[in-house]
C-alpha cells in the first residue's frame, strides 16, 4: 500500500478512539458522523446532564408545588437535548442560558452546553456565551437562592463552576487543535519527503540514461555518416551499440524496481554508486566513443562517497550536453580541490562546434546539475566565457 492508503487504514482502525472533527471522513457539505469515541463521550456527557440534574432535585422544595411538574418535564427534556450538542451547540447554549434564570433543572444541560461550546467554536462564540451564562446567574441567584448560602454566594458559586467548565473546554479545544497541527504537519512532511524522492529519482534517470542515449546516438551517428568506414570499425560501433543499449535497459530496470517497491515494506537494496574514482572510467568510456577529452584528475585522498558521486554526475552530465550541443568539440575536465578548500569541477569546451547531428535534448539536465550542487551545500555556474568556450562550473564542500 502506499503512504495516503496506509494513513487512510491507520485512522479506519483507530477511529474509534479519534473525534470526528480529526477523521476527515465527512463530506463536504455534510456533518461528519458520530466515531465511536462520539459516542461514549456524549453518552458520558448527557449521564452528567442528568447527574447533575439529579443531584439539585432536593433544591425544587423551595419551588411552588404547581411549578415542580413543569420543572421536572423541562429539566428531562433538557438532559435529552445534549444529544443535540453537536449540531447547534451554541443553540443549545443560549436556550439553556435562558432558561437556567428561573429553573433549576436545567443546570445540568446548560453546564453540558457551556463546555461544548468552548470546545467546538473559538472565543469570539463563546466568550460571548460565557458571558451569557454569567449573566443569567443574577436573576437566578435572586429566584432561587441556595438555603445554605446568600444571594452573592449563589452567584459566585455558579459563576465558579461556569468559569471552570469553560476552561476546561478551552483547554480541550487547545489539545484538539495541537494535535489537527501535529497531524497536518506530518502529512505535509509525508508529502514533501514523497515529492524530493520523486525528483530524486528524475535526476537519477536523467543523469544516467541521458548520458547512455547520448553515447548510443554518437556511435549510430558514426556509422551513419561513415558508410565507408571498415568492417572493423563498423562492429566496434555497433558492439558499443549494443553495450550502451544494455547498460541504458539495466539501468532503466534498477529505476522502474525503485518505483515498483516505493511505499512497500520491503527493503529495495541501492543500486552501486559511482564515486570520483569512477570519472576515470567514464572518461575512457567517452573517448572510445570518439570524444576528444582531455581529464584532469589529481589524487585527492580518500573521498567522501556522496562528494565523490556528485562530482561523478556532475561531469557525466556536461560530457552529455558537449556530446548533444557540440559534438566532436575537444573537451577539457578538471577536478580540483582538498578537504580544506572543498571539490572544484570544471568542464570546458568550445561554443559554435558542431560536427554530426544535433542529439534533441529537453533543457533540464543543467537545472539538474544547479539542485545537485545547491542540495549537497554548494553552488553550480555554467555558461559561455569571453574566450569563446561553455563552461560548467561546480564547487561542492568537503564534508564527511
Amino acid at each position: 500500500m502506499t503512504g495516503s492508503e496506509n494513513a487512510t487504514a491507520a485512522r479506519q482502525e483507530y477511529r474509534w478512539v479519534l473525534p470526528s472533527v480529526l477523521l476527515g471522513d465527512g463530506v463536504e457539505g455534510r456533518p461528519v458522523k458520530r466515531s465511536t469515541r462520539d459516542w461514549i463521550v456524549d453518552t458520558v456527557m448527557f449521564l452528567l446532564a442528568s447527574g447533575l440534574t439529579l443531584l439539585t432535585v432536593p433544591d425544587l422544595s423551595s419551588v411552588p408545588a404547581p411549578l415542580q411538574v413543569t420543572e421536572q418535564v423541562i429539566g428531562a427534556l433538557a438532559c435529552a437535548s445534549v444529544w443535540l450538542r453537536r449540531r447547534w451547540p451554541v443553540t443549545l447554549a443560549m436556550a439553556m442560558a435562558l432558561l437556567s434564570t428561573s429553573l433549576i433543572l436545567v443546570g445540568g444541560a446548560a453546564v453540558v452546553a457551556s463546555f461544548t461550546v468552548a470546545v467546538h467554536r473559538p472565543f469570539k462564540i463563546s466568550g460571548p456565551v460565557l458571558l451569557v451564562n454569567v449573566l443569567t446567574l443574577f436573576p437566578y441567584a435572586y429566584l432561587r437562592p441556595s438555603p445554605d448560602l446568600s444571594y452573592w454566594g449563589t452567584f459566585t458559586l455558579g459563576a465558579s463552576i461556569s468559569l471552570a467548565v469553560f476552561a476546561w473546554g478551552v483547554v480541550v479545544r487547545a489539545r484538539r487543535q495541537l494535535v489537527w497541527s501535529l497531524r497536518a504537519q506530518a502529512d505535509s512532511a509525508a508529502e514533501q519527503a514523497k515529492r524530493l524522492e520523486r525528483e530524486r529519482i528524475a535526476r537519477e534517470m536523467h543523469d544516467v540514461l541521458a548520458h547512455r542515449l547520448s553515447m548510443l546516438s554518437l556511435h549510430a551517428g558514426a556509422l551513419e555518416f561513415r558508410p565507408d568506414a571498415r568492417p572493423d570499425d563498423v562492429a566496434r560501433a555497433a558492439g558499443a551499440i549494443r553495450e550502451s543499449a544494455h547498460q541504458a535497459l539495466q539501468d532503466l530496470r534498477g529505476v522502474i524496481g525503485v518505483l515498483r517497491h516505493a511505499g512497500g515494506d520491503e527493503e529495495v537494496p541501492d543500486r552501486p554508486q559511482p564515486t570520483l574514482a569512477d570519472v576515470q572510467t567514464l572518461a575512457e568510456e567517452s573517448r572510445r566513443a570518439g570524444m576528444d577529452l582531455t581529464l584532469t584528475l589529481p589524487e585527492l585522498g580518500e573521498v567522501p562517497e556522496a562528494l565523490g558521486r556528485n562530482a561523478y554526475r556532475i561531469v557525466q552530465e556536461a560530457l552529455t550536453n558537449a556530446r548533444k550541443h557540440a559534438g566532436g568539440a575537444p573537451v577539457t575536465v578538471t577536478v580540483s580541490g582538498g578537504r580544506s578548500k572543498g571539490l572544484t569541477v570544471e568542464v570546458r569546451n568550445p561554443v559554435g562546434v558542431r560536427l554530426g547531428p544535433r542529439i534533441p535534448g529537453a533543457g533540464a539536465g543543467l537545472i539538474g546539475l544547479t539542485e545537485r550542487a545547491e542540495l549537497a551545500g554548494g553552488r553550480l555556474d555554467h555558461g559561455p566565457r569571453i574566450n569563446g568556450d561553455f563552461v560548467v562550473k561546480a564547487w561542492l564542500p568537503w564534508t564527511t
